[in-house]
């Protein structure tokens, strides 16, 4: 198979040259050792992907002949998983799983039993922490679309983004054991627009902020009767529904 990475650049028509350069070039040449002649696809993370055979490979720029040139439409159906920070690397690998899973978005939440917080520059390296690894799930796992991370959002900030998201004609899922509804039944008769999970910390989503999300349009949903880490609702909520739309044959 052939190796995939991410341009920078707008991606040519058959026929023509794509390049990378910077950070990707050199992970290609120097550290994957791709040669010339070798088989490579980029995409541009916006739904357009290239294949063809490598003309040049230095550090610093490799070339690609375009052999074929697909483009993939956005998804109908938008899943956005709102990750509240957790300890260690549970929300990163939550972020990581959910890539490869096909969330379309991701917002980080500073949730009221978030032991972990994101003040400053910690927030801003957090960001750039998670577009990084976004990044890299992406390319592992061959997605046309890049998914977007939003900057963290308050609880009060999420109310607000609960509140537009219903408004606009979209779901919002808070996932919690003992949810009213299972995903199934919540989750019924999805074929267009956005859907949003909300997934707490280590020690669960806060009462009164269930209370303030379901005040404002949301509907708390469970998985089943088993009770899941933090890391691993919002892949899960991901994965079923992919299944539900068909996403997955």
């Amino acid at each position: 198979m052939a190796h995939f990475y991410l341009a920078d650049a707008a991606l040519p028509d058959v026929g023509g040259t794509a390049t990378l350069t910077g950070a990707e070039a050199k992970h290609a040449s120097a550290v994957s050792r791709i040669r010339v002649g070798e088989r490579l696809r980029i995409g541009d993370g916006a739904g357009v992907g290239i294949e063809g055979p490598v003309t040049s490979s230095t550090p610093q720029l490799v070339e690609v002949v375009v052999e074929s040139r697909v483009e993939t439409p956005r998804p109908v159906v938008r899943l956005t998983l709102v990750q509240a920070l957790a300890k260690g690397d549970r929300d990163e690998l939550a972020v990581q799983a959910a890539t490869e899973l096909g969330v379309d978005r991701i917002v980080p939440w500073q949730a009221a039993r978030s032991v972990s917080r994101w003040e400053g520059v910690k927030a801003v390296k957090g960001v750039e922490r998670w577009r990084s690894i976004v990044r890299e799930a992406t390319k592992q796992s061959l997605r046309p679309w890049l998914p977007v991370v939003d900057e963290p959002v308050s609880s009060r900030g999420l109310v607000a983004l609960v509140e537009s998201t219903i408004a606009g004609g979209g779901r919002v899922l808070v996932l919690a054991p003992g949810g009213e509804r299972s995903l199934s039944d919540a989750a019924s008769g999805v074929d267009e627009g956005d859907v949003m999970f909300v997934v707490g910390p280590e020690g669960g989503i806060a009462p009164d902020e269930i209370e303030r999300m379901v005040a404002a349009g949301a509907t708390s949903v469970r998985l089943g009767s088993e009770v899941l880490r933090t890391s691993t609702a919002g892949p899960a909520a991901i994965a079923a529904l992919s299944a539900l739309l068909g996403r997955w044959g």
